[in-house]
């Protein structure tokens, strides 16, 4: 991947990474380089190594096997062999390789944890690492085999197997050997020394890495949710009176008063809305209680970004050394519950915003909640208009309920009981992932719905209303008769991933 020249330099010490860095980092190719504190803090800790296996003491992964291994001392003649057959034993991944963007955030996430100085490794290691990111050598990492415990073991193995000069990489575009990616990029290969195989490879960073992406996109999606809902209303001539501020200061949870303020904002001078002559004295929940619901959240993704950002600057291997004090300590800080526990939150509050959405898509396809033609076609029977596009966002929010479900409450013993708990927590992570695309889908075919239902109103929609709509209609055509419907879903859901309508209404910042 190239760099975007006006990403700048990104350097870690362990400990100031934001999820923004990750993704301008994972996405937009911005390099990456050591501080110096960190490099210093790395040389500390790897002297400590070098005395400790000197020394010849019992230290966990240094001069012992692994796991139920741990009771199996290592010779020092034997180190090197223990780190490399550590790598190659459990790179044991499978399915489909990770996205590459996705990879790329585990490798700045790993070099990170490693640059806090705890972990033992040759700064020199680290820079290699480096390179692979900034020169594009993304190894191929399967998306499954991870339990959360001892951290993510397998597919970090892949990673690190690349740096070995084994397993696959991506260079490029092409997907080739490992030795031949490094070689074609110019980059040297890692003969691993004491504690280095498990430094590499023991920590959370690809639930982490799938978790900090999520979460970055998440918060826009749930702004973009208000932006569409308040298109909803205006289709469906709803009744702002829920929006009062009142309302939410008698219930003042944060979402729920930014979401109701972004309402208000949005739907400001409606001339749908103030010259609708419906009759009823209160909406359905889909659109009385959207402040609610999306407030909710709104809150769970605040929370999940707060325990997500202290994980991309934690250590996370074992054991973990403290050159000041002279101590190395095994302990779990690979344990991925933090993770698992808020990645199982995320994957409900996106679910919710995408079972509300389905909702007012229902309305708004339906005459007899709408008081518009059906399915939002002024020639029904010889056109369909959106009937099958709220099918699809019935299947969508059908398959996040059961992705939904918690993967974080489960647990099964590995390593024959000596790891006898482990967070399940990159599952976690790929089904919230999972639920975001399907959430940002129903999302996109509400939006399609709601804007041609303002078209059929013929009235001026709101303040922030009208620029959501004008932004839209530049990228998707009125629905006139049937025209093949996924094609105007696809660009409906690119205007929402390129943030089009959160900078059409300027982004709502205030009611963050």
């Amino acid at each position: 991947m190239a760099r975007m020249m006006e990403e700048p330099v990104k350097k870690i010490d362990g400990s100031s990474l934001t999820v923004e860095d990750v993704a301008a980092v994972a996405r937009s190719g911005a390099e990456v380089r050591l501080s110096k504190s960190s490099l210093e803090k790395m040389e500390r800790s790897r002297q400590q190594v070098l005395a400790l296996v000197e020394q010849k003491k019992v230290v966990y992964g240094v001069t012992t096997g692994f796991g139920k291994f741990s009771n199996v001392v290592i010779s020092q003649d034997q180190t090197e062999q223990l780190q490399k057959n550590l790598v190659m034993s459990h790179a044991t991944g499978v399915g489909d390789p990770l996205p590459e963007e996705v990879v790329r955030a585990i490798m700045l996430l790993r070099a990170n944890a490693l640059a806090k100085g705890h972990s033992g490794i040759r700064p020199e290691v680290v820079e290699i690492l480096l390179s692979m990111l900034n020169h594009g050598v993304h190894p191929v990492i399967p998306e499954k085999g991870s339990v959360g415990s001892s951290g993510d073991l397998a597919p970090l193995s892949h990673l690190a197997l690349v740096m070995l000069g084994m397993g696959e990489a991506f260079y490029r575009g092409t997907r080739m050997e490992g030795q031949k990616a490094m070689d074609k990029a110019g980059i040297p290969t890692v003969q691993l020394q004491a504690k280095e195989g498990l430094a590499l490879i023991n920590g959370t960073q690809v639930m982490t890495a799938i978790g900090a992406l999520a979460v970055f996109d998440a918060w826009r999606l749930a702004k973009t949710a208000d932006i569409v809902a308040s298109l909803s209303i205006e289709a469906l001539e709803g009744i702002a009176d829920a929006f009062d501020p009142k309302i939410q200061q008698v219930r003042p949870h944060p979402g729920q008063m930014a979401s109701a303020a972004a309402l208000r904002e949005l739907l400001a001078g409606s001339e749908i809305l103030g010259t609708a002559k419906h009759g009823r004295v209160q909406d359905g929940y889909s659109l009385r209680c959207i402040p609610q619901v999306h407030g909710a959240s709104r809150d769970a993704i605040e929370h999940v970004l707060k325990v997500v950002s202290t994980e991309i600057n934690s250590a996370t291997d074992n054991p973990l050394l403290f050159p000041e004090q002279e101590e190395v300590i095994s302990a779990g800080n690979f344990h991925g519950q933090p993770v698992a526990l808020v990645m199982d939150y995320l994957g409900i509050a996106l679910a919710e915003l995408a079972n509300i959405s389905e909702r007012r898509i229902e309305r708004m396809v339906n005459p007899q909640l709408s008081n518009l033609p059906a399915f939002l076609t002024e020639k029904g029977g010889l056109n369909s208009g959106y009937m099958i596009a709220q099918y699809t966002a019935a299947s969508l929010v059908s398959e996040n309920k059961v992705l939904a479900h918690p993967a974080s409450v489960d647990s099964i013993p590995t390593s024959a009981n000596q790891e006898d708990h482990v967070s399940m927590g990159t599952v976690a992570a790929r089904k919230a992932r999972t639920i975001l695309e399907n959430t940002r889908y129903v999302l996109a075919i509400e939006l399609l719905c709601a804007v041609q239902g303002i078209d059929l109103r013929g009235k001026t929609p709101g303040k922030g209303t009208k620029k959501a709509c004008r932004a839209f209609r530049k990228k998707v055509a009125r629905l006139n008769e049937d025209r093949v419907t996924y094609l105007d879903i696809e660009k409906s859901v690119k205007v929402i991933k390129d943030n089009i309508l959160l900078e059409a209404v300027g982004d709502l910042e205030s009611h963050r």
